[in-house]
């Protein structure tokens, strides 16, 4: 192999260190994308017992027409098994780590990636809700760590967390970002850094409720999943809390809010929740500019195509 060609493999790989469920699926995202993966977990023999898993899933994905004209066979030697650490990150430009969710843990294996991987690189987590300033902030290349959040399964679910400690380089997050771009995923910043991120606060949120409504005997658990699945889950499999609502309202998310505060906030027993004046931080701005209100018809009329496609699919299946 000519040193030319080596060097653009190595540009290609990237390291997974922890071969469960969420370290196959970013390897599947990672393959179907064109790079090569290096594997590695602590726990004896699961390192192994991943790349027959991947491969299978992998298959899946080639029954649905998703790998692009490629068999799932064609990813065998993109796929690189290590006996440790340091073999796993060598030649990798980006390290993804998917142990599992405890501090300790955590704390222990960004310590050794940093001390395996050359300085420039890219160290992220795939952790759920713990910031990387409680498990990174003794790690001598601190300002390359930050977490990257899937959704999961990573290989089916876009979305991507970016959050970033204080000390972590901007130009390391805007690298990042490229590279959870480059696999096809739609990377979310956070502006700081929050226990459980934006997605799992909003997964607890309605949690909460969910488990309380039961409690209370208000609603049983099928039909509080039918008020999801068959209700506001199909609007925002392809839209958000604040396109939902900005498009429910004729004056957009301002009109809505005008209308619907005060119930909340009585509903919730929560006075101290002032939609209104983060209107004025900027959040109807925002809206407006993305989601114009002289464009509403064109705006409604993809939101409808939308959910028919959605309640054909329902029907189909």
């Amino acid at each position: 192999m000519s040193p030319k060609k080596r060097e653009n493999n190595q540009k290609k790989k990237v390291a997974l260190i922890g071969c469960g469920l969420i370290g196959q699926s970013w390897a599947i995202s990672f393959l179907s994308a064109g790079f090569e993966v290096s594997l590695f977990d602590p726990v004896e023999g699961v390192t192994v017992q991943s790349q027959e898993k991947i491969i299978v899933k992998l298959s899946d994905l080639q029954n649905y027409g998703l790998l692009k004209n490629k068999n799932s066979s064609d990813f065998l030697d993109k796929i690189h098994l290590a006996r440790d650490i340091s073999q796993a990150v060598e030649g990798s430009f980006y390290v993804q780590e998917s142990g599992p969710e405890d501090l300790d843990i955590k704390r222990e294996l960004t310590k050794k990636i940093d001390a395996a991987t050359p300085d420039s690189i890219p160290i992220a987590s795939s952790t759920s809700g713990i910031p990387a300033s409680m498990y990174a902030s003794e790690v001598k290349g601190k300002y390359r760590c930050l977490v990257a959040h899937p959704i999961n399964p990573p290989h089916l679910i876009p979305a991507v967390e970016i959050v970033p400690a204080p000390f972590t380089s901007e130009a390391i997050t805007q690298v990042v970002k490229k590279i959870i771009t480059s696999i096809d995923k739609e990377p979310l910043e956070l502006k700081k850094e929050i226990p459980g991120f934006v997605v799992n606060r909003l997964q607890g949120a309605l949690l909460c409720e969910a488990f309380n409504l039961v409690k209370e005997g208000i609603a049983s658990a099928e039909d509080i999943d039918k008020a999801i699945s068959e209700g506001l889950g199909l609007r925002w499999s392809f839209m958000g809390p604040f396109q939902t609502i900005h498009l429910n309202a004729p004056e957009g998310i301002a009109g809505y809010v005008k209308r619907y505060e005060k119930m909340y906030k009585e509903m919730f027993n929560k006075p101290d929740i002032e939609w209104a004046s983060v209107l004025k931080l900027g959040l109807e701005e925002e809206l407006l500019n993305l989601y114009k209100l002289r464009e509403r018809e064109k705006h409604e009329k993809e939101r409808d195509n939308k959910l028919t496609e959605l309640i054909l699919h329902k029907i189909k299946t």
